[in-house]
């Protein structure tokens, strides 16, 4: 079946249930990475379409959706409690209970929900949620239970709706999939292989953002560094994507993640040296900073390596900082190799790091390795590492105090209404009094101190 078919399809089953909905409303909880939260806004795009409306409260809700996320433990285990509290909605609102995302490629989690939470009514996989309208259909009209999972790499479908969750950043997925096999890692089992975007549908989202107002956009893929176009305006690179989008009037940021050190190509750097939109914070994922562990996590690059790349960029954008993703105790890591990571944190200067204490993921080759780390020592050495990164970040934030720096408002701050909040081009949140009027506007602000998690701004 073409793609457009399909998409057809679900359009029609979209304007079947439309006739049915009526004032019925859709909670939405999202888990995991920002390939999950674009997921979500597709899957709030199809359900308004159909004529849901969203709720914060999930006790309000007559569909319940968990979007689950399998790389970390805790992330599971947040699934299987939430399911408890579903339940009670479910018996007392007769909601339903759909369940999606990476979790629900996974073999032993499906038969773990069968067994023992058969009031779910709908499972869906990563490579078949735009199917969502025919699943709703088949459960209400033909009130069958649905399992709609598959095992094969998925197809890129373009034309779903999508709700976005802010009015000013967008989330712009370019390809799906992931072809590195780390060691930890069950991305590609529940992902696929890698599969880009053709460069003409990326571009034209974008540009249809930008004439909303938009003016942030992340380009997001497991590997977006590995991204291969199709020839349309010469786009055959991720860096001659990024030159693209860096064109398109009306977009003042550019962000992506996450790339892989092993494919930061040269063109990928002269590509942000040129383009003044794209952000100054590159994500540059570590994971370890001892060679010896990244051999045994399949990263393919060393210690040494990712040095010397990392002072490559900063020679030819020199305004650059870096954030990163860390793995505390991962099997085989000795106290060596720790202190490995420590002096790389130390000599990078990271302006945000991500820290993770490794865990068991069922089906990669990490699960079966020997010498697993015991959990009072990967304890120890992640609250070592995050002294350290505290430490650095207090006297990153210091540098900011007297300067003026270019921020997107995005909102009022969480913490107080009375308070607008944006973020540095260097991903720094600030806070500032400001009127309402300047949301979704970039102004200069002058920072006047700094706080662990913030930084205080007044306009200039």
């Amino acid at each position: 079946m073409l793609k457009n078919d399909e998409i057809d399809i679900q359009n029609k089953y979209i304007s079947k249930l439309r006739q049915i909905i009526s004032g019925k409303k859709y909670y939405i909880l999202t888990m995991g990475c920002n390939l999950n939260e674009n997921d979500s806004e597709k899957i709030a795009g199809m359900l308004e379409k159909i004529g849901y409306n969203k709720v914060d409260e999930m006790n309000k809700a007559d569909l319940i959706i968990f979007n689950t996320c399998c790389i970390r433990e805790n992330a599971e285990d947040k699934v299987f409690g939430k399911l408890g509290e579903a339940k009670k909605v479910k018996e007392k609102n007769n909601a339903i209970i759909a369940l999606c995302g990476c979790m629900m490629q996974q073999k032993h989690i499906i038969e773990k929900l069968n067994k023992s939470y058969p009031f779910v009514d709908i499972i869906f996989g990563t490579h078949t949620l735009h199917k969502l309208p025919e699943d709703l259909y088949k459960l209400i009209v033909a009130k069958n239970k649905v399992r709609d999972v598959i095992d094969i790499d998925g197809e890129i479908y373009e034309g779903i709706p999508i709700k976005r969750t802010s009015k000013n950043k967008a989330l712009v997925t370019i390809m799906y999939g992931c072809n590195n096999f780390c060691t930890y890692c069950i991305v590609p089992y529940v992902r696929g292989r890698e599969r880009s975007r053709k460069a003409e549908n990326i571009l034209s989202e974008i540009q249809e953002l930008a004439k909303k107002g938009y003016k942030e956009i992340t380009l997001l893929g497991q590997n977006v560094n590995s991204y291969k176009g199709n020839g349309y305006k010469e786009i055959y690179t991720f860096a001659d994507l990024l030159r693209a989008v860096n064109d398109i009037d009306g977009i003042e940021i550019i962000n992506f993640i996450s790339p892989h050190p092993k494919d930061f190509t040269d063109d990928v750097i002269d590509a942000i040296r040129d383009c003044k939109k794209i952000s100054r914070i590159l994500h540059l994922p570590l994971q370890s900073g001892s060679s010896n562990v990244l051999k045994l996590m399949n990263r393919k690059y060393t210690k040494e390596g990712y040095i010397n790349l990392a002072k490559k960029i900063k020679h030819e954008v020199p305004d650059v900082v870096f954030s990163t993703d860390i793995i505390v105790g991962f099997p085989g890591e000795t106290e060596e190799d720790f202190k490995d990571t420590l002096d790389v944190v130390k000599t990078i200067n990271f302006e945000q790091v991500f820290m993770f204490i490794y865990s068991k993921r069922v089906g990669t080759p990490a699960e079966k390795m020997e010498n697993q780390i015991d959990e009072k020592v990967k304890h120890e050495r992640f609250e070592r590492l995050k002294q350290l990164v505290e430490k650095q970040l207090e006297e990153n934030n210091k540098k900011y105090i007297g300067t003026e720096q270019e921020i997107l408002i995005e909102g009022v701050s969480k913490n107080n209404k009375n308070t607008l909040t944006g973020r540095t081009k260097t991903n720094k949140i600030v806070i500032l009094e400001a009127d309402d009027s300047y949301i979704g506007k970039i102004i200069n602000v002058k920072i006047v101190s700094e706080h662990m998690w913030y930084l205080k701004g007044e306009m200039v």
